[in-house]
């Protein structure tokens, strides 16, 4: 049963992907801290926080809402990846096993705004 957004699978992934970029931008030159690092923790960390914020407003209309702006969020990290990337920060093994994280993260999230959508409708 989902009684808090610590129930949504939704939101454990978004974590889950969180922590790991936390710790991939750990190992970044220290001249980036203020550049892709803290890029990448802010949008990275602002997924979860629109996915629990939309969850906690009690409309299914503004879950939607905020649904949306994690997926926003989520394509803005994996676009600073990719940078990270091709700067030669992130090793393709790491960069390739992120990617596959976003993807599934981000078809999660479509499909829970699907299921409120359709729910909503009915």
């Amino acid at each position: 049963m989902i009684r808090e957004f610590r129930d949504l699978r939704v939101w454990q992934l978004a974590h889950e992907l969180t922590v790991q970029i936390y710790k991939t931008s750990g190992m970044f030159p220290k001249e980036e801290m203020y550049g892709i690092v803290s890029q990448l923790r802010r949008s990275s960390s602002s997924v979860g926080a629109n996915i629990a914020e939309g969850f906690s407003r009690g409309s299914k209309k503004e879950f939607t809402q905020f649904l949306y702006i994690a997926k926003g969020s989520l394509t803005e990290t994996i676009n600073h990846l990719l940078l990270a990337k091709d700067l030669g920060y992130v090793n393709e093994e790491e960069y390739l096993s992120l990617e596959e994280r976003y993807v599934v993260l981000n078809k999660q999230i479509s499909s829970l705004v699907l299921s409120i959508k359709k729910n909503y409708d009915a």
